[in-house]
This record gives structure tokens, sequence and C-alpha cells, in this order.
């Protein structure tokens, strides 16, 4: 098939490297580069620098809206757009210009996280499942008629990062499912295998896009949901706490549910961790990492940045 790939992170180049070996990739959208690093270089997209190695054809618009960018997507004559993560709206003109329409590829099992974070809010919610959706695409959020879905388990010891890289390989492979199935339609004489689905809007919920000032810990917090916190946001935004002066970032820890406290007291310090009671339960702070610093298993991290019983972090 001919195919418009329109995508941006590595979620979307995961995506891409698989399109690359079943079909023809006749152009890809993506974000404008971005400065980055701490040179705040101007730096192209994950999904740019794998069609830039494959000698593609790059088109990166700051909108789509303009009837130039639209005349030149639908000189293409795709056959359909593959968006994943994409990051700008697409218009009703651009929607309809491939012959099948524009698929979408996202991070959840719809209705279910419709928005921007979907693989962190299932975690901060204490999700057990997620998946993927590949969605024909409308003109609303996420809202469109499901095509094919594919279920991923969440492990308790699951990180917005693992769950993404499981995610992304997930959602690789169900693109080219649900392309097969497609081509599978159009032939005379097999039955229309892939039958749009509509979502129950009354089951959807909203992923909202992450902010710095959700990863601040609350100590008054049930542990549980501080630990899903923790997990969820590693590693964006990273959960973050102060104590004795010092803002630490806290990377990974465990539950300590049959200990108690004044939340944001340190019940213990040792090799094995900080723990700190909550709201209800305790947590223990495994690895962290001071201002300067790069990430370090507690023992290491208390070597530098002395910490002991009866120290309290301060309140959010």
């Amino acid at each position: 098939m001919k195919i418009i790939f329109a995508g941006t992170p590595h979620f979307a180049a995961s995506a891409l490297a698989a399109l690359l070996g079943e079909h023809q990739v006749v152009a890809v959208l993506t974000q404008p580069d971005r400065p980055a690093g701490r040179g705040l270089h101007l730096t192209p997209s994950p999904v740019k620098q794998l069609a830039q190695q494959h000698g593609l054809r790059i088109l990166q618009p700051a909108t789509l809206k303009a009837a130039e960018t639209q005349h030149l997507i639908g000189s293409l004559d795709a056959d359909v757009m593959v968006v994943a993560a994409y990051g700008l709206i697409l218009p009703k003109a651009v929607l309809q210009l491939p012959r099948f329409g524009c698929l979408n590829i996202h991070a959840s099992l719809l209705p279910r996280w419709r928005g921007a974070a979907p693989i962190q809010r299932a975690i901060l919610a204490g999700d057990n499942e997620s998946g993927i959706t590949i969605m024909q695409m409308d003109e609303g959020l996420d809202t469109g008629d499901i095509l094919l879905s594919n279920s991923c388990r969440i492990e308790p010891g699951d990180t917005a990062q693992t769950l993404h890289d499981k995610l992304a390989g997930l959602g690789a492979t169900s693109i080219l499912e649900a392309l097969r199935l497609l081509q599978e339609s159009g032939l005379e004489g097999m039955p229309n295998r892939l039958i749009p689905v509509k979502q129950d809007n009354g089951a959807a919920c909203y992923a909202a896009k992450l902010t710095k000032s959700e990863a601040q810990i609350n100590w008054r917090e049930d542990a549980r949901q501080i630990e899903r916190a923790v997990r969820a946001f590693n590693p964006f935004p990273v959960c973050h706490a102060s104590i004795n002066g010092t803002m630490i970032k806290i990377w990974q820890a465990g539950l300590c549910a049959d200990q108690q406290g004044e939340p944001g007291k340190v019940l213990a310090a040792d090799k094995h961790g900080i723990t700190v009671a909550c709201g209800a339960g305790a947590l223990r702070l495994e690895v962290l990492q001071r201002p300067g610093a790069k990430a370090q298993p507690a023992a290491q991290f208390l070597q530098a940045l002395p910490v002991k019983p009866g120290d309290q972090f301060a309140d959010s």
C-alpha cells in the first residue's frame, strides 16, 4: 500500500520502522526540528532521523491548515495515512485525502484514556491493563471508530518508560495487522475483516498532558498512590521532594505497607533505601538523585547526602 506516515517521537519511529519492511512509504510528516540538549541545538525528531536514514521524503509543516500543504498531501495519492503521536491536529480536509482515510495508533484501549498521556495516566490510576487501539480518525480527540485493539498487561514494576517500550512494539505489529486486514477486505471474494466499531462515549476518560507540578510528592497521600506516581512519572517529569533544604528526584520506590508514622517523616535510612511515612503506609525510596548528580541507589546516595531517621520531608 502507498502510505503517508505522520509521527514524531520514538513511539512513532517503531511503527515507521515496521511499515518500511512491508509497504511503500511515499512521505513522512513530522514536527519541525526543536531545540534540545544543553546547547539547545535544533534536533530532528526520532521519526525524521529514521526517515533520513531511508531516504524518504520528509515534510515538516507547522500546520496542516494551509491550502498548499493540503494540496501537496493530496498529490501524493496515498492509500492511507498512518498517524502515531504526530502532535498536529489533522483538519477534516486532510482526513479525507487518502483513499482509506487516516488510521491512528493510540497507546490505550479506547475509549479509556483519550488524550495526550495515556501511558502515564493508566499507571497512575492503577490500571492492570493497557494496549493499542488502531482507530479510524475523525475530527474529535481520539473519538474515531475502533478498527482493531490489542491488550498488554501492566506489570507491578512497569514505569512509563517500560510500558511505552512494550506498547511501541505492540503498536508496530498492530498497524501491520490492521493494514493486512484492510488489504484483504478489498480483495474480490474476501469478507470485510476490518469492521469499524463505535466508541462508548459514556466510558471515555481523558488523559491530560503531564505537568511538572504533579510530580511533587504529597506525603499525606496513600503510599500506594505515591508509588504509582513514581512509576508513572519516570522518565518525565520525575517525582521530587525536598528534605533538609535539598530537592531530590525519586526514580524508584517500593511499598512498606506495614509501617506507619507522621506523613513525610523518615522512618529508616540504610543501604536498602530511605523509608518515609505516608498518609497510609510508607514508601521506601530506592533510587534517588540530588542536584547536579546522576541517579543513584540509596546506599550511594546516602554517602553523599546523609539522611537519618526522624528527618522530615517538606510539605508539598
